[in-house]
C-alpha cells in the first residue's frame, strides 16, 4: 500500500517532537508494538532528517515514516532522499507543494480557515493539516466538508482519547496526534511499556 492508504486505513499519524532523538529506536518500537503504523519525526529537532533515514532502515511494509514542519523546498528535497514517505507542514507554501510533487511525495499543509484549506488542495495537497484544530469546534470539519466534500482533513493539534472517535465521525480523514500520545515523561523516564500500552489504547479506541 501507499503511504496516503496506509494513513487512510489506520487514521493515526503520531507526530515526534522532541528535543532528544537518541532514542528514537525505543520510541519506534514502543510505537509500533502498539499499532501505530505511521509516524511523523518534525524537522524542529536538528537530527531528524538523519532519524527518518535511520527509522526507515527499521520498517518494514505497512509503517510509514514521514517528515514534519517542513517549511522549505530545499528541506523537501533533503528529507525525500532519507526516504521520507509523506511530508506534513505547519503552514501552506507553494514551493512545498510543487517540491514534493516534484519528489512523488504525498503533501500534508498545514490550513485554518475554509478559503486557505481549499487553497492547500488546488495548489495539491494529498490531506489538508487542520491546525491548530484544539481552537476549533470538531463540528468544524462536517461543517468545511458539507460544501466541500471532495477535501481529505487531518485535524492536528489538541487531539485526544477524548474526541478523536467525534472527530472521524464529523470526517476527517486522519488525525495528527503528538504529546496526548508520546507522553513527555514516559520518554524522560524511558518507559516504553507505557508509550506502547498508550498507542494501544489509542488503536483501539478506533476500533
Amino acid at each position: 500500500m501507499s503511504a496516503l492508504e496506509i494513513i487512510a486505513k489506520h487514521k493515526l499519524v503520531a507526530i515526534v517532537r522532541l528535543d532528544d532523538l537518541s532514542i528514537a529506536d525505543e520510541l519506534l518500537d514502543a510505537l509500533v508494538a502498539g499499532g501505530i503504523r505511521a509516524i511523523e519525526f518534525t524537522l524542529t529537532n536538528p537530527r531528524a532528517t538523519e532519524t527518518i533515514a535511520a527509522m526507515r532502515s527499521r520498517v518494514g511494509e505497512g509503517i510509514v515514516i514521514g517528515a514534519g514542519s517542513v517549511i522549505h523546498a530545499e528541506q523537501v528535497r533533503a528529507v525525500a532522499a532519507a526516504g521520507a514517505q509523506f511530508v506534513v507542514s505547519p503552514i501552506t507554501k507553494r514551493e512545498v507543494l510543487d517540491e514534493c510533487a516534484a519528489q512523488a511525495l504525498p503533501a500534508m499543509p498545514g490550513a485554518f480557515t475554509p478559503s486557505e484549506i481549499q487553497q492547500a488542495w488546488e495548489w495539491g495537497a494529498a490531506v489538508v493539516k487542520v491546525f491548530p484544530a484544539n481552537n476549533l469546534e470538531r463540528r468544524f470539519i462536517k461543517d468545511v466538508l458539507a460544501p466541500l466534500p471532495h477535501l481529505r482533513l487531518m485535524p492536528t493539534g489538541g487531539v485526544s482519547l477524548e474526541n478523536l472517535r467525534e472527530y472521524l465521525e464529523m470526517g476527517a480523514f486522519a488525525l495528527g496526534i503528538g504529546s496526548s500520545l508520546i507522553n513527555n515523561q514516559a520518554v524522560a523516564d524511558r518507559d516504553w511499556d507505557a508509550l506502547r500500552d498508550n498507542a494501544r489504547t489509542y488503536v483501539e479506541r478506533l476500533a
